[in-house]
């Protein structure tokens, strides 16, 4: 073997490492297997059929919104209206079908456009006044958070909604967004489904699509991409809309599940899903980021959360390590960015 093969093949091969270290969901990924090990070698229940299903339901919803948020994380912008646009859309269609009467399937919709229309706001006045998306969106997650206890309980007199499964109807949007598959004598819930759809919906849109180069423009260095005629407003806009949308989703898959809303629904989540988007290797300053590394951080986030529980530990110990973990990925994506860009 010549001295020119030897060399071919030790580019070839850093090369190969570059492109590797290149992939942001590659830190969840070791980490998504570590801990199913862990979890699987030091409990009974948590790698079986019926521990799996709860974990995976758990995740499901988390990671919806987390694939969503990462998107507009690479995009270059936060929604922290995002959790309780959840509650909120949930709970425009148990008000309209269980008080007013409204065929749920007309309610859905409402609910869908109400969503579409608040992110569009959120994105108009990120856009148009040019303050931080962190500010614009901590106010809609008041105003939301409002209206899902005061408007509720003004038009009901009380706060959660009760008798959704008499409405009619509803067995039809159950199957949709609430039934279950048994699949090696475990329940797989539908979110699941909608889960992987979402995050391979997401993953082509990033990876094969001009608007995925978008994100990935106005998100780095947003100037330079008006400057090359990338459609800045009209693509952020977009992704606060996608997020709001991603709201709605959930939001019908917990309502169509549970059968029931609360007003303090998913108030609260809005940071998880931004500490699983970054565990999946979002960096916080956009442009970086992977639809499949914010759905590994949500699975991750799903397996601890109840892989705590079946150790029979305090669950308080859940937000220490979410604390870590995020720390830990802040510092990991870090490393690995300065690592692909040194990797010749």
């Amino acid at each position: 073997m010549t001295t020119a093969t030897l060399a071919d093949e030790r580019i070839a091969r850093t090369s190969t490492l570059a492109k590797l270290l290149k992939r942001p969901e590659i830190g969840a990924l070791v980490a998504a297997i570590a801990i199913f090990v862990f979890f699987a070698a030091t409990t009974e229940v948590f790698a079986t059929p019926s521990g799996a299903s709860t974990w995976l339901r758990g995740a499901s919803t988390i990671g919806i919104m987390s694939v969503a948020v990462a998107l507009l994380m690479i995009g270059g912008e936060f929604d922290l209206s995002a959790g309780a646009m959840t509650g909120f859309t949930g709970l425009v269609v148990g008000v309209l079908t269980t008080e007013y009467g409204l065929n749920v399937w007309a309610a859905i919709v409402v609910s869908l456009a109400l969503a579409l229309a608040i992110g569009a706001i959120n994105g108009i006045l990120v856009m148009k006044t040019g303050l931080p998306s962190f500010i614009v969106t901590l106010g809609t997650f008041f105003v939301l958070q409002g209206i899902d206890l005061a408007g509720t309980k003004a038009l009901i007199g009380q706060v959660a909604i009760q008798g959704m499964s008499n409405v009619p109807y509803y067995d039809q949007a159950k199957s949709l967004f609430g039934s279950t598959v048994t699949i090696n004598g475990g329940l797989v819930y539908a979110s699941v489904f909608w889960w992987i759809g979402v995050t391979l919906l997401a993953t082509w849109v990033l990876l094969r699509t001009k608007t995925g180069n978008w994100i990935f423009s106005v998100g780095g260095a947003q100037l330079s991409a008006r400057q090359i005629g990338v459609p800045v407003f009209k693509t952020k806009v977009g992704l606060f809309m996608t997020t709001a949308g991603a709201g709605w989703l959930v939001g019908m898959l917990l309502l169509f599940t549970t059968s029931t809303v609360q007003s303090n629904t998913g108030v609260g989540q809005e940071f998880i899903y931004i500490i699983c988007a970054v565990v999946g290797g979002c960096l916080m300053t956009g442009g970086y980021g992977s639809a499949i590394g914010a759905a590994l951080g949500a699975l991750i986030y799903g397996m601890v959360n109840q892989g705590i529980v079946y150790s029979g530990w305090d669950n308080n110990w859940l937000k220490a390590f979410l604390g870590v973990m995020l720390l830990a990925a802040v510092l990991l994506n870090e490393w690995v960015r300065k690592r692909a860009e040194t990797a010749k």
